[in-house]
C-alpha cells in the first residue's frame, strides 16, 4: 500500500509568497561570476555551452521517461504533462539557443544549470518524491553543478531545488509516495546508463583538449618567437643533459656558437627580423633529429650535436655557413649574410656544461679574428 499525503495547492496567500521566491531566485542568480574575468571571456563560455548542451539533451531526454511513469500512476493534469514534454525536448534547445546570442554566455549558461535545479527541484515534488527517480535527478543534477562550479555552486543549486520543490507544492500540493514500482525501475535504467556515460565522454574530450593545451603551452614556453628555434633557457637545460649523458657513458658530442653578422642596419628591423627567420629555418634543414638548436640571444645560435666528433661537426657546420651566406631576403633585395661559428668537443677534462659552452665561445672569438665567415674548432 502506497502512503500519501496531499495538501491543498493554492490559497490566498500565493501571489505572496511567489514574490518571496522570486526574491530568493534573483539573489542567488546575481552571485555570478564577474563578467571580467578571463574565464567568462566569450570563446570560453561558447565552449563552456558547447560542453553543456549534451549532457541537458541526454540527460533530460531520458530523465523524461523516469518522470513520465509516475505522472502516469499518479494520473497527473494535461497541464502537467505539456511542461514536462516542452522542458525535456525544449529546454536543451533554448538555452542553447540563448547562450550562443548572450553577450555572456558562460554566465548565462551557469545560471541555465541553476534553472536546471530549479525544475529538478519542481519535478522531485511533483511525483511525490519517488525515490528511485528523485535519488537520481538529485545525483545527476550535483554532478551537473559540480562540473559547472565545483562545491559552492553545488549548494546553490540545492538552494534552487528547494525553491523548485516548494512551487510544485504550491501548485500541486504536498505528497509523499516514495514506493518504486516495477514500472518505474524499468523507466530509470536509460538515465542510470546513458547520462553517466554521457558525461564521462564529455570529461574525457574536454581532457584531450586541455592535454593539447598543456603541449601548445609547453612547446611555447621552450620556443623562440623569432626563429622557431628554442630559446635560451631551455636550449642550456638540454646542454647539461648532454653533457652530463656524455660523462656517465663516455659518449662524444660538440657544442658550436654561431654569430650572424648582416648588413642590416640600412634595411631596417623587419629585414631583420626576416633574417633571423630564415637562418632559423636553414639551420632546422640542415641539422639531424637529435640535434639541438636554439638562438642564444642577438644574432648569436646555438648548435648541440651529441654523437658527432669534433671533426663531424666542423663539415655540418661549414655546410650550414655555406647556405646561409647564400639566402636571398624578399624584404632587403641585396642584403648579405655572413657567419662565424665557433666550435667545442666534448672531453672529460671539462668541469661542467658551461666550461664547455666557454670554450666554443673562445672558438667563435678566434674565428672572428681571423676575418669572421669561417668556422672554427676548439683544439685539443
Amino acid at each position: 500500500m502506497q502512503t500519501t499525503w496531499l495538501a491543498p495547492g493554492w490559497h490566498p496567500g500565493l501571489s505572496h509568497k511567489g514574490l518571496v521566491l522570486s526574491d530568493i531566485v534573483a539573489a542567488v542568480l546575481s552571485q555570478d561570476l564577474d563578467v571580467h574575468d578571463p574565464i567568462t571571456s566569450d570563446k570560453a563560455g561558447l565552449s563552456f555551452v558547447r560542453r553543456a548542451f549534451l549532457p541537458r539533451a541526454i540527460g533530460l531526454g531520458t530523465g523524461f521517461l523516469c518522470v513520465a511513469v509516475v505522472l502516469w500512476e499518479r494520473q497527473s493534469p494535461i497541464w502537467l504533462w505539456a511542461l514536462l514534454v516542452a522542458f525535456s525536448y525544449g529546454w536543451p534547445l533554448l538555452a542553447y539557443w540563448l547562450a550562443l546570442r548572450s553577450r555572456s554566455p558562460y554566465v548565462i549558461e551557469r545560471r541555465q544549470v541553476l534553472f536546471d535545479s530549479l525544475m529538478g527541484g519542481f519535478w522531485i515534488a511533483s511525483i511525490g518524491f519517488n525515490v528511485l527517480p528523485t535519488v537520481m535527478m538529485l545525483s545527476m543534477l550535483a554532478m551537473n553543478n559540480t562540473a559547472a562550479g565545483g562545491v559552492r555552486f553545488v549548494l546553490r543549486g540545492m538552494v534552487m531545488q528547494a525553491l523548485g520543490m516548494v512551487v510544485s507544492v504550491l501548485l500541486l500540493g504536498f505528497s509523499f509516495t516514495p514506493q518504486i514500482s516495477q514500472q518505474i525501475l524499468y523507466a530509470c535504467l536509460p538515465m542510470l546508463v546513458i547520462h553517466p556515460l554521457t558525461i564521462g565522454l564529455v570529461l574525457y574530450r574536454l581532457a584531450i583538449q586541455l592535454g593539447q593545451h598543456k603541449r601548445t603551452l609547453r612547446e611555447l614556453s621552450r620556443t623562440d618567437s623569432h626563429t622557431g628555434l628554442f630559446n635560451r633557457r631551455y636550449w642550456s637545460e638540454q646542454a647539461s643533459l648532454v653533457f652530463d649523458d656524455c660523462r656517465a657513458r663516455g659518449q662524444a658530442a660538440s657544442l658550436a656558437l654561431i654569430d650572424v653578422k648582416s648588413s642590416n642596419d640600412r634595411y631596417g628591423h623587419i629585414a631583420g627580423d626576416e633574417v633571423l627567420r630564415e637562418v632559423g629555418r636553414c639551420i632546422q634543414r640542415n641539422l639531424r633529429l637529435t640535434d639541438i638548436a636554439g638562438r642564444y640571444g642577438g644574432d648569436e645560435f646555438c648548435v648541440l650535436l651529441p654523437d658527432t666528433e669534433s671533426g663531424e661537426a666542423l663539415t655540418v657546420l661549414e655546410r650550414l655557413r655555406e647556405e646561409i651566406t647564400s639566402l636571398a631576403f624578399s624584404q632587403a633585395d641585396g642584403l648579405s649574410v655572413s657567419l662565424s661559428i665557433g666550435i667545442a668537443g666534448f672531453h672529460t677534462g671539462l668541469e661542467d656544461a658551461q666550461a664547455w659552452l666557454k670554450r666554443a665561445d673562445e672558438a667563435l672569438y678566434r674565428a672572428k679574428e681571423l676575418g669572421r665567415n669561417r668556422v672554427v674548432a676548439a683544439a685539443g
